[in-house]
């Protein structure tokens, strides 16, 4: 579905030109106040939207370990920032593979994620 209308722009505008992953991206104090207060909220959407949980299998020795993890990929920094920023005011450990990602991999951290994430809708 699209739509060509001339009028979109003002209707919703982009907040900036040029590409969105460039543009720098922040909450503001009574956003972050909001955020530090219930991080699940904010970490739950994050997740829903550019994120996922999934099962990795591995194979070592002959075999298929199978365990559950989830993985997060935004190209703006900014964004990953703050659900790192956000993850850790949770305690929960993450990682990096790459200059897109953000994953969670140990059992002890997905089952915190498990308790407020819940399927995407």
């Amino acid at each position: 579905m699209s739509s060509y209308w001339t009028h979109w722009p003002a209707v919703l505008p982009q907040h900036g030109s040029g590409p969105k992953h460039t543009r720098q991206i922040m909450l503001q104090n009574w956003q972050r106040v909001i955020t530090t207060t219930q991080p699940e909220a904010l970490v739950r959407g994050l997740i829903h939207s550019d994120g996922c949980r999934y099962v990795a299998h591995q194979r070592a020795n002959g075999r298929t370990y199978s365990y559950v993890r989830y993985g997060f990929s935004n190209r703006s920094d900014d964004i990953k920032a703050i659900l790192c920023e956000h993850l850790d005011l949770l305690g929960v450990r993450w990682t990096r593979p790459n200059a897109m990602d953000v994953a969670v991999a140990t059992r002890a951290d997905v089952a915190k994620l498990d308790a407020f994430v819940g399927l995407k809708e």
